[in-house]
């Protein structure tokens, strides 16, 4: 992925610049990120907080519940709503989860992995090669050395 990579919400009330390579792309087929993309599945950038840019307008957080009951909070458009990233708990403020639909060209950040594939619609066909788990995983089994050490050093 190219540096640097633009996204907003669809009225264009928030835009955003990702000034890194987010450490990580999940595609995720839980029935939470379904429920909440109103799709079948949600896919995230991880990134550190501090890596993306506010270029313009300021996202309302929006607190949710979440299967872990640890909650996220959503950050989202004020004007028309759109989900443009979360923070959840863990590294919470420190890691953005973008939605990579809100980035101007989405196609940049395909997933490194597809997780919690137990509850995968069954009409959803993985590609070949794509590296999928039932559930959830080991970063240091499945992240990049330099991705992980990234994560390890947020606060």
């Amino acid at each position: 992925m190219a540096n640097p990579v633009e996204g907003g919400c669809a009225c264009e009330a928030v835009r955003y610049r990702l000034v890194e390579r987010p450490l990580f792309v999940h595609c995720c087929h839980c029935t939470w990120c379904r429920r909440e993309s109103g799709s079948a599945f949600a896919i995230n950038a991880l990134i550190e907080t501090s890596f993306v840019e506010l270029l313009e307008g300021r996202p309302k957080r929006v607190p949710l519940t979440s299967a872990s009951g640890k909650g996220q909070d959503v950050m989202r458009c004020e004007v028309c709503g759109t989900a443009v990233w979360s923070h959840y708990a863990g590294k919470r403020d420190a890691l953005a989860f973008i939605r990579v639909g809100t980035l101007d060209d989405p196609s940049v950040a395909p997933p490194d992995i597809h997780i919690f594939t137990s509850s995968k619609l069954p009409w959803v066909v993985l590609p070949e090669g794509v590296t999928a788990v039932e559930e959830y995983y080991r970063r240091s089994e499945h992240w990049p050395a330099e991705s992980y050490a990234r994560y390890q050093a947020l606060a």
